[in-house]
């Protein structure tokens, strides 16, 4: 009886822990400081970054092999957001980082719905 009470248990926080992670929505909050869906200010237009990635998947594989700054296709190509790509390499490490595709999607989500 003991054996199945604790079997029980620990199956109820598995479950649990699965919910809460499935349940994880990436907020774009800290991104509107340096970016907008439209418009480039400290960082790209995320509208521009949609179209030069053409899907959630293919952002989401940048992100997750380590956001090389040669890997980013705008700021690898234009000076003035190749200077700022520290800034986002910290960034990514606090925010992004194990949160991958869940970012790509917010991306691309903000884009279809024209806000972030």
């Amino acid at each position: 009886m003991k054996k199945t009470l604790k079997l029980l248990v620990i199956a109820a926080g598995l479950m649990a822990m699965s919910a809460t992670a499935s349940a994880f929505s990436f907020s774009t909050g800290a991104c509107k400081a340096c970016h907008a869906v439209d418009k480039d200010t400290v960082g790209p237009a995320w509208k521009r970054i949609a179209e030069q990635y053409g899907s959630e998947g293919n952002l989401a594989k940048v992100f997750k092999s380590g956001f090389k700054v040669e890997d980013r296709k705008i700021a690898n190509s234009e000076p003035k957001f190749k200077s700022q790509a520290s800034i986002m390499t910290g960034q990514y490490s606090s925010l992004i980082k194990g949160h991958e595709d869940e970012a790509a999607k917010a991306l691309f989500d903000a884009v279809k719905s024209g806000k972030m």
